[in-house]
């Protein structure tokens, strides 16, 4: 009987629903009932703040007959992004956000792998499907309600709710009991409710105006700022080695962690004789663009909304000032090297926006060696594309580097039957040593990686200082008390230089990091660097607030302003970025029984074969060759060799071969 009477009155069933919906959402988000009933204990007020918006989500039911349809179609969005959120937090620490939606292609071009399996591909398809079938029969047979009051009345009140969230979340932050900025994306989530921070990564994105921007401020931050002409330039070296070692951490630093050897010898004998130091980034277990874009641009990921990956927004449609436009101006060649998908985080687009001159992905690189998962190309393919970008110029080069091979998803179970290095974990169950024992043995590998970079690049015979940096730290439920430096948003950066450089450690921020070192070469004119140069050598702390005002307005002005700082002009446009360093060529075409070879240079698993412009099927033999089917080609026929990336990005063409 009381359920009867609840169910006839639509408010209370949409408070004791929304109530419950929000309990749901934070029990997927945390992976436990028992945490998310203290979130709804120690932060009562986020919780029904969080209730509070899902009954106002819940509130056009009240507009339409069949509402069971609705209420059901309302209820199966929110349960969707509870479950993703939940999956997310398996495989990262930083949760799921409104960006995230930007990163449905890249998810796409990470088919069958960890990330994304054909299984959990076919999952979710099968999902939608019946979820469809279901959604249709119910739309059929629910019964439809005739509504109590007239629909003008029931619209103004749904409209009045909407209406109503601002108010009653600007009165709750000024209230204490919600806040507009999270300092730790997974920390606010978890403080103030997935509902809450899902909202606010989609409404906060991009960068608001300062309220003290003007021409005036501008000018004054920049010649207040102006390091003075560079000492140093192209004709002068060194080149400038930047490597973002993907998820490295020195395990040494874990307090639970047991090794049988050291797994990372040579990084350590770096640490020990060149500068060194912990650098503070902006993300933990994913958002590796967000690293990148810091240490690029020498801007803040601070500014932007909660999860934002510039470059997937900003980038999209607006140039930047980087290392890599500024080194170009004092006559610096500028490569990127990367064993991924030149398409994952908009890098090709993103890069191009900062500048370089040219970009080899993995479409254009003859990868034949994975990880024992086979999720991730190991990373010595770096180590010969790295010295080709090198060699195509006749000049020093900037060259930013980018490994996989430590990339998670970690295994639970065994995966090899004889590591080179045994590892221990005090108080952590089977599965997470399993994962820890495949990480550690992947930085390991990655260890040796770095030995053989460095003798590459001593072998040349050029002035040449290399920084590589962890761009965050691995997932695997770590804590900010079992490491070392008590915060997991700290990982390391170690040098290397061959010109007697001295060794000055020093603890910085990912976006003071290649400023700072510029610096010590001699190295400014540019906006940003010479910003963080100023600040950096006037003893102001990276984060206080003094620092934080100028790099605010700066980095607003350079990026949604009026670019006061370049008197109004565009002086760093977007490049004109080559894909690859070397060309793909073909080289003959012979016919054998029923198979056509293509012979030639610089091939990959991703070239695709075109006929007089269309594209035939093709299989992979080498780098050097290429086969199709007889019956594809005649004499006469023009044949062309693409890389493509994903979205059919056709990145770099062959020449154009006639058949005999």
């Amino acid at each position: 009987m009381a359920f009867e009477k609840i169910k006839g009155n639509i408010i209370i069933l949409h408070i004791a629903l929304s109530l419950g919906v929000c309990f749901l959402l934070e029990w997927l988000s945390r992976h436990s009932i028992i945490s998310a009933y203290y979130f709804v204990t120690e932060h009562t007020g986020a919780y029904l703040y969080n209730s509070f918006v899902i009954f106002v989500l819940f509130s056009p039911v009240i507009l339409v007959r069949r509402r069971l349809f609705l209420r059901m179609v309302i209820f199966a969005f929110f349960l969707a992004f509870g479950i993703a959120n939940c999956v997310i937090l398996l495989n990262r620490v930083t949760p799921f956000g409104f960006t995230d939606l930007n990163m449905v292609t890249d998810l796409l071009t990470m088919q069958n792998t960890s990330y994304f399996t054909a299984q959990q591909a076919m999952i979710s398809f099968a999902a939608l499907i019946v979820y469809s079938i279901c959604m249709v029969f119910l739309f059929r047979k629910c019964k439809k309600v005739e509504p109590r009051y007239p629909f003008s009345l029931r619209l103004a009140a749904v409209i009045g709710l909407f209406v109503s969230i601002p108010f009653v979340t600007s009165a709750l932050i000024h209230a204490g009991i919600m806040t507009s900025y999270f300092g730790n994306l997974a920390q606010g989530y978890l403080d103030y409710g997935y509902v809450y921070g899902f909202a606010t990564s989609m409404v906060d994105r991009g960068m608001s105006r300062p309220l003290n921007y003007s021409q005036k401020k501008i000018t004054s931050i920049v010649d207040s700022t102006d390091m003075g002409a560079s000492t140093r330039y192209a004709s002068d070296g060194p080149n400038i080695i930047i490597v973002l070692l993907e998820s490295f951490f020195d395990v040494s630093e874990a307090d639970f962690i047991e090794t049988s050897e050291d797994p990372i010898p040579y990084f350590h004998e770096l640490e020990k004789n060149f500068s060194t130091g912990h650098l503070k980034v902006p993300v933990v277990g994913a958002g590796t663009c967000n690293t990148e874009f810091e240490i690029l641009t020498g801007m803040s990921c601070q500014f932007f909304g909660p999860g934002e990956y510039p470059q997937k927004t900003i980038l999209k449609k607006t140039d930047v000032e980087s290392i890599a436009s500024d080194m170009k101006t004092l006559g610096f060649a500028s490569h990127v090297i990367h064993n991924n998908g030149g398409n994952f985080y908009s890098r090709a687009n993103a890069f191009s926006m900062m500048g370089f001159d040219s970009f080899t992905c993995k479409e254009m690189l003859d990868i034949t060696e994975y990880t024992p998962m086979e999720s991730w190309a190991d990373d010595s393919i770096l180590i010969n594309a790295t010295k080709d970008a090198m060699d195509s110029t006749h000049q020093p080069d900037l060259v930013y580097t980018i490994t996989v091979q430590a990339h998670g998803d970690y295994p639970k179970e065994i995966i090899e039957d004889d590591p080179a290095i045994d590892v221990k974990c005090k108080g952590k169950d089977e599965e997470l040593t399993n994962m820890w024992n495949y990480y550690t043995n992947r930085i390991h590998e990655v260890d040796q990686f770095l030995r053989d970079y460095v003798e590459m690049l001593d072998a040349r015979g050029e002035d040449t200082l290399l920084i590589c940096f962890g761009d965050h730290l691995p997932t695997m439920g770590l804590y900010d008390h079992e490491v070392a430096t008590k915060d997991l948003y700290q990982t390391k950066y170690i040098t290397w230089n061959n010109f007697g450089m001295k060794k000055e450690d020093a603890d910085l921020t990912s976006y003071q990091l290649a400023s700072i070192y510029l610096d010590r070469l001699g190295i400014h004119d540019g906006t940003m660097i010479d910003y963080n140069q100023y600040q950096t050598n006037a003893g102001v702390r990276a984060g206080s607030s003094r620092y934080m005002r100028g790099l605010n307005l700066l980095q607003y002005d350079l990026l949604y302003g009026k670019r006061y700082a370049y008197s109004q002009k565009d002086l760093y446009p977007a490049s004109n970025i080559v894909m690859g360093s070397l060309p793909i060529v073909i080289d003959s075409v012979y016919t054998y029984a029923d198979i056509t070879h293509i012979y030639g240079q610089n091939f990959s698993k991703w070239s695709r074969v075109y006929v007089n412009g269309e594209r035939v099927k093709a299989q992979y033999k080498s780098g050097q060759c290429l086969t199709i089917s007889a019956d594809d080609v005649t004499s006469g026929d023009i044949i062309a060799v693409n890389q493509v990336g994903s979205s059919s990005t056709v990145f770099r063409s062959s020449n154009l071969y006639e058949v005999k």
